[in-house]
């Protein structure tokens, strides 16, 4: 029924690397599947922790809900290179298939062939903000 969109991933004028239609794609339709490694809280903040130290300087860490992150830091796939923006052309929604709970990148608008996939991360508000890089005219300016 889903057929993950044909996608590449490239140099992104928001943040390094960023990931970008090769074809149109409609709006609310599919995009790709956020895909990594299950794992808790707990877990998570001692990956993100290693990570620092062994100079990894993304870490892919996704929220599925209370007790669950996604890493795909290591074993993801290219939806890891979906680049924040505050008015993003996609958003991602937890889906459970077969009482599995999963992430999915849908579009919200049309899509043209070239152009970057974006969605908000919603990060939670702290004291340290992280800049936006994706400037847009409605840019908040942080990422929290």
């Amino acid at each position: 029924q889903f057929r993950k969109k044909r996608l590449r991933f490239g140099r992104s004028r928001i943040h390094e690397w960023g990931l970008f239609a090769m074809e149109p794609i409609a709006a609310d339709e599919m995009v790709i599947e956020y895909v990594g490694q299950n794992i808790r809280q707990v877990v998570a903040d001692m990956r993100e922790k290693r990570y620092a130290q062994q100079g990894i300087g993304s870490s892919y860490l996704f929220r599925v809900d209370h007790d669950t992150i996604i890493d795909a830091t290591k074993c993801g796939n290219l939806a890891r290179f979906i680049n924040h923006c505050c008015t993003p052309n996609c958003y991602a929604k937890v889906i459970t298939i077969e009482a599995q709970k999963k992430i999915v990148i849908y579009s919200k608008q049309p899509i043209g062939v070239n152009e970057e996939i974006t969605y908000d991360y919603k990060f939670p508000i702290e004291d340290t903000k992280i800049p936006c890089l994706g400037r847009t005219e409605s840019c908040r300016g942080t990422l929290n």
